[in-house]
């Protein structure tokens, strides 16, 4: 929706648990000399100021990146993530949030490609601008990330990393990233795809780890980071999940050493917790 600007929601407990994989998810592919293609279907604006006037709103960083940064110790897994939040942060405050175009950035080699989508005018303007310097490596387009993944698969590359991140603010984005799923799996079946998703109330949404499942992905994992107890009124999110097709077979060890950390770190009350299932072939 063009309503929709991340912004207002920067640096939250969902961006962890979103951007911290990303950067696993990267730096295994950088693992290897081959190229790879990065392609994020819902890029946003790239990088956020956490005092303006979005992000500073609701301040949800506060629950999130806050709280990771003001640690003095931190599980050696989510070093590299935090890391890579500090260079955009080189005087040791956290006054901006990189996005996961940003943060890809932090990992793309001379080889490598990022292919970005963002539908909303103002905030794909702020992308271009972003990475204006960076066009022989970096593609930016105004455009429906959705149809746009169909014409990119396979990339030339055949190693590709795929952030699929939608608001989620339509009941018909919980349908259509089952179908690009679905498709791109066809076009590209040894892809990485990595799914961000809202835990809520809604039936679209309890339903559709379930219809990933589905789609017979033969490595998958699905992991759940649950921040508080679901508000009674029904309404509200109180957490996410990734589900990541063709995950590299270190990621569920390095989740299981992060992810209760996590939980005590985020959490809210009580009801905080996480899940875990993966089957890698």
């Amino acid at each position: 929706m063009l309503s929709y600007r991340h912004a207002f929601h920067a640096g939250n407990h969902a961006d962890v648990l979103k951007h911290f994989l990303l950067v696993e998810l990267l730096d295994y592919y950088n693992r290897k000399d081959k190229p790879w293609t990065y392609i994020d279907t819902h890029a946003g604006a790239g990088c956020y100021a956490l005092n303006g006037e979005q992000a500073g709103r609701n301040a949800e960083h506060l629950g999130g990146m806050t709280r990771l940064w003001n640690r003095a110790e931190l599980p050696a897994d989510l070093g590299p993530y935090v890391d890579a939040v500090r260079q955009f942060n080189p005087h040791g405050r956290l006054n901006f949030y990189p996005g996961s175009p940003a943060l890809a950035m932090t990992r793309l080699r001379a080889q490598d490609r990022m292919r970005l989508f963002e539908l909303h005018p103002a905030d794909v303007e702020l992308l271009q601008n972003t990475f204006a310097a960076e066009q022989a490596r970096v593609t930016v387009k105004r455009a429906d990330g959705f149809n746009a993944l169909r014409g990119l698969l396979p990339p030339p590359s055949r190693r590709a990393v795929v952030l699929i991140d939608p608001p989620y603010e339509v009941k018909d984005d919980y349908r259509r990233v089952v179908d690009c799923l679905r498709d791109a799996l066809k076009r590209f079946p040894s892809g990485c795809y990595a799914l961000w998703y809202p835990l809520l109330a809604r039936s679209e949404a309890r339903q559709l780890p379930e219809r990933l499942a589905e789609l017979g992905a033969e490595s998958w994992l699905d992991v759940r980071l649950v921040v508080k107890a679901p508000a009674r009124d029904g309404f509200g999110m109180f957490g996410s999940g990734m589900f990541v097709i063709n995950p590299p077979w270190v990621l569920p060890e390095r989740l299981e050493r992060v992810m209760p950390w996590l939980v005590r770190e985020l959490g809210e009350d009580g009801s905080a917790g996480f899940d875990l299932e993966h089957h890698i072939a």
